[in-house]
């Protein structure tokens, strides 16, 4: 049962840290960067993406709640948002990233690459939400073993997709991932709203019950 439950968690980590999309990022970065340099990219941004997600597992409704006052459904809808812009771009441009050819590692290890593209808005979503049905450390444990499986695709990223181009499968697949990821971007954003009417409705049907009581004498 306890395998079940990792795999599940396992599976769904791995669908939104997306780690395809990533081969793309990383492949279209080698006309700027040598292969150390792609290394160091990649291991940097693993490194930030993973303390980032851990940080919202064990604090994130303490930051979303109590910190900044924002509500789960306000932040899936935002989140949403932002996925979808990603995955319309991708669609446009065949296209994840694009940088200037004196752009610096620094420059695009924490943003673009380890947020949002590893640590992105569905993600970290995800591992606020989830310990509540998987539990804490079987979240950690999916959430690890599936950076390290995008750490290991990401670090291989010029072979994949040396393949892809041999078979004239990049641009194909670069748009399909784009229109997946819009799609996990809408999805947030309807799942954000229902959250929010559902809410909104409860506190009607709590409002009308509260005023049905009769006084106390």
């Amino acid at each position: 049962m306890e395998l079940k439950l990792f795999f599940g968690a396992f599976f769904t980590f791995l669908a939104l840290i997306n780690p395809i999309q990533k081969v793309f990022v990383v492949f279209s970065l080698q006309e700027n960067y040598s292969r150390p340099e792609l290394h160091r990219i990649v291991d940097k941004a693993s490194i930030t993406a993973i303390w980032v997600l851990l940080l919202f597992l064990f604090l994130g409704e303490a930051i979303l709640g109590y910190l900044f006052n924002l509500k789960i459904y306000a932040f899936q809808i935002t989140c949403g948002v932002v996925l979808f812009y990603n995955g319309f771009v991708g669609l446009q441009k065949g296209a994840f990233l694009t940088i200037d050819k004196n752009t610096r590692i620094e420059d695009i290890v924490t943003v673009p690459i380890a947020i949002p593209m590893i640590a992105g808005p569905a993600t970290i979503t995800a591992v606020v939400t989830m310990p509540a049905v998987y539990g804490r450390w079987m979240t950690i444990a999916a959430v690890v073993t599936a950076l390290l499986l995008n750490w290991v695709i990401m670090r291989n990223a010029g072979r994949i997709g040396k393949i892809l181009v041999k078979f004239n499968m990049m641009m194909p697949l670069i748009r399909i991932i784009a229109l997946i990821v819009a799609a996990i971007g809408l999805q947030m954003i309807l799942s954000g709203i229902e959250q929010y009417v559902l809410q909104i409705h409860g506190s009607a049907v709590a409002s009308l019950a509260a005023g049905a009581v009769p006084p106390i004498n």
